[in-house]
């Protein structure tokens, strides 16, 4: 059983990242309601997690698969509910073991992901497998994401979602983006947004943007997300990254 001052801890920053998110829809002129906190839980333990869910926090991100695997099934044995978030590059020789616990899948960048998640949904999954398209704001592929309007048609966003609303075992449910680090947030979001009103033209069903973390939630927030990711604010910050 996890040390009560732990679950202080938590509560205490809890409190404090969905105040920001509240003073940043407050700035923004929007609902609060309409921002759902992610707590990105990778390299913490099942009992952190645990706890979050206790705490109302039940949207949880993981960014390895052989992480995440395990601490799926400790929540679920423990009884826990709880909507498993895979953030992380993700190969496609894993798609089948992220398909049986994960409700998102926010990380797919390419054709051949989309169809090798279908596949892998189609044999473990008796409902669609939600998946927001990851967009890589500065056209840099390298880092992960689908860049739009590529040469590459496998990497191609529009392309990439389209994969993702024809496949039987999939559901576009929106896009998710992480910030360049050698950009200032509100240009990479105001990007980001520019990319999601081009995407509801075509799909005005995926209405989820998973942008912001610890760093840059307020400037996310102004740009329409309806996802943050949040780590360190909430969990503290990590004494080993694995």
């Amino acid at each position: 059983m996890a040390a009560p001052d732990r679950r202080t801890q938590l509560a205490t920053a809890r409190q404090e990242v969905q105040e920001r998110i509240a003073r940043a829809c407050a700035a923004a002129g929007r609902d609060p309601a309409e921002v759902t906190l992610v707590a990105i839980t990778k390299t913490y333990p099942a009992s952190d997690v645990l706890l979050l869910a206790e705490l109302g926090i039940t949207d949880v991100g993981e960014n390895r698969d052989q992480e995440a695997a395990p601490k799926a099934a400790a929540l679920a044995a423990a009884g826990a509910q709880v909507r498993w978030h895979f953030v992380g590059q993700l190969q496609r020789n894993k798609a089948r073991s992220v398909a049986r616990y994960a409700d998102v899948v926010e990380s797919v960048d390419s054709v051949r992901l989309a169809t090798a998640l279908d596949r892998a949904a189609a044999e473990s999954r008796t409902a669609p497998l939600d998946v927001l398209v990851q967009i890589s704001v500065d056209g840099d592929a390298e880092r992960g994401g689908a860049v739009a309007d590529a040469a590459e048609p496998d990497r191609d966003v529009w392309r990439v979602a389209d994969a993702v609303a024809a496949a039987d075992g999939l559901r576009l449910a929106g896009v998710m983006a992480v910030a360049p680090l050698d950009w200032e947030p509100d240009r990479a979001f105001a990007t980001l947004s520019a990319l999601v009103s081009r995407l509801a033209e075509r799909h005005p069903g995926a209405t989820v943007v998973s942008a912001g973390m610890s760093g840059d939630l307020e400037a996310a927030v102004r740009h329409g997300a309806t996802h943050v990711r949040i780590g360190s604010s909430l969990l503290g910050m990590r004494n080993t990254l694995r």
